[in-house]
């Protein structure tokens, strides 16, 4: 049998080219409107008529640029939930929606352990996210091309990662409590209101002074602070799969003891 990674991603393979051409085609449209809101003569104006407030939330402040416009359009709320969307979605699947499928009990009788298994779930997730990921990152680099953004390879590159490392914490969350749980709509639920808690978190830290020594413990402070283009590598980005794995890790002994339900 060939390994549950390669089994996990050959089964999403059909998703994965629909989300990467959703992907291309989202990017492509977004990037096409840059050439008219570029020269835009009142465009200084028009953002300076936004409260202070939404400016700083979606990075409007350096909107009249092309790195600044893909932030606010793409980067600060659309692609993140489209990701986030992807991978909870994965991850509740990935154990739980094949036990309620009947299929995981003939996973589990062959040589894979629990563990195993709960490890190799996780990578075909990152692998799928890896993917998306390539995808989002050539066709941003496609549409900068075509029409004149000017975005730079290596600011995207870190944008990109930070986003595919948000995915996965959440996603991993999912896949968490989905092996826990056995239950995908569970999984998913708890995937959702973590992902919705913490850009909540994030966004209170930018409006709200008291809430802001606490915004850094929200993962979309880790991924979006500083564009996310033009902020760099940074150290806070080794956060969001640390607490991805640590997820996994607290699932094993849990999924190890548990009564799999069997195909009837």
């Amino acid at each position: 049998m060939r390994s549950v990674l390669i089994k996990a991603l050959y089964d999403q393979r059909r998703a994965l080219i629909g989300w990467g051409v959703g992907l291309t085609l989202m990017v492509l449209l977004e990037t096409a409107l840059w050439p008219s809101i570029g020269r835009m003569p009142e465009l200084g104006q028009f953002l300076d008529s936004y409260p202070e407030a939404m400016r700083k939330l979606f990075n409007m402040e350096e909107f009249g640029t092309g790195t600044g416009f893909v932030n606010a359009e793409l980067f600060s709320a659309l692609v993140p939930v489209l990701f986030l969307t992807y991978a909870i979605g994965r991850g509740a699947r990935a154990i739980a929606g094949e036990e309620e499928a009947g299929t995981l009990d003939v996973l589990l009788v062959t040589p894979v352990t629990t563990t195993g298994l709960l490890l190799q779930q996780t990578g075909a997730l990152l692998a799928g996210l890896l993917i998306l990921g390539a995808v989002l990152y050539a066709a941003i680099v496609l549409g900068s091309l075509l029409f004149g953004l000017g975005i730079g390879l290596v600011p995207l590159l870190s944008a990109t990662v930070a986003t595919v490392l948000l995915a996965w914490e959440f996603g991993c969350l999912a896949l968490a409590v989905g092996a826990v749980t056995g239950r995908r709509p569970v999984a998913i639920g708890v995937g959702a209101a973590a992902a919705v808690a913490g850009y909540l978190l994030y966004v209170a830290g930018k409006l709200v002074q008291a809430i802001d020594p606490w915004q850094s413990l929200s993962p979309f402070e880790q991924a979006m602070s500083g564009g996310p283009i033009g902020a760099g590598f940074r150290p806070a980005y080794l956060l969001m799969p640390a607490v991805a794995l640590l997820f996994v890790a607290a699932a094993m002994p849990r999924f190890a003891r548990r009564d799999i339900a069997v195909a009837h």
